[in-house]
Formats: C-alpha cells, structure tokens, sequence
C-alpha cells in the first residue's frame, strides 16, 4: 500500500478517490486521463460487507484501475487513531478488490470543502454529503496533481541525462 505523497505509477486509467467518514464516504473518479477529479456520489455506511459490494459496482462501471483513500493525519503530519483506521480500511480495500491502494494525505480537505460550499452559499440538508463528495474530489485532485509534478520531474530528469 502506497502512502504520503508518493503519488507516482505505471498504471493507467480511471482513479477512485474515497474521503471516508464513519457515516458516509464520499466518492470522486479522475477522467480516464488521471488528469482532473469529478464528484460521484456519497455512500451512506451500512457495515463493510455492504459498502465493499458499492465500491465494487463502481470499480466496474467506471473502469478503476487505482484507489486513493484520505489519510487523516494529525496537523503535525503525525498519524493517530483515525489515520489508522484509513490504514485498515485501505489493507481491506486492497485484499477485497487487487487494485494499488494509495493513502493521500487529507488535512484541511474537508475544511477546505466548507469553505468553498461557504462560497456557493449551500446551506440545506444535502450540504453534508456535498461536503463528502467535495472532499473526495479535493483528495484526489491533490494526489493527480502531484503525480503530475512527479512525470514532468522524472520527464525532465531523463532528458537532461539524470536517472
């Protein structure tokens, strides 16, 4: 299981970015490019068996080749109780469906979804999962953007005859 901000694979096609929370888990796939996050949906939780079949739907009817799941370290970039339970839950994810799973650092993902929610002016009872889903899309869009630095460094290194 890939963790941090290594964000960097050979592998290709669309990408599954999960924010999971102990209610809800909101959804994001990359276009099949990896370039940009769009939001999916929100998947109220019902207990694992349930919520592995839902993801598995979506693995199929999106094509998912890679699952990025957010991280919720502590602000010291620390790891906690939360950050373990992602660990768990992305082991769980890898053995259920044989795909990489990388663990994506979220801090201030779901603040940063307030935020921009704030803007739009959003305040009724779908605000919730819009935040979810939201902060799946902040999730991955951070870990493609990163992988895209990673290809243009490695591009530009071999180029000027670095490794």
């Amino acid at each position: 299981m890939a963790s941090g901000r290594n964000a960097t694979s050979d592998s290709s096609g669309r990408i599954l970015g999960l924010d999971v929370g102990a209610r809800r888990i909101g959804i994001a796939v990359s276009d099949p490019l990896g370039i940009t996050a769009q939001g999916v949906s929100t998947l109220h939780r019902r207990n694992r068996r349930n919520d592995l079949t839902e993801l598995r739907k979506l693995l199929a009817e999106y094509g998912i080749h890679e699952i990025v799941v957010g991280n919720p370290l502590r602000m010291s970039g620390e790891t906690g109780t939360q950050a373990e339970k992602m660990a768990d839950f992305a082991r769980q994810l890898e053995q259920a469906f044989d795909l990489p799973v990388h663990l994506w650092d979220e801090r201030l993902s779901t603040a940063e979804a307030h935020r921009l929610l704030d803007e739009t002016g959003i305040r009724d009872s779908r605000r919730k999962e819009v935040i979810d889903k939201m902060a799946a899309v902040l999730i991955l869009q951070s870990f493609l953007d990163a992988r895209s630095a990673n290809s243009q460094i490695s591009t530009e290194t071999r180029r000027h005859g670095g490794a």
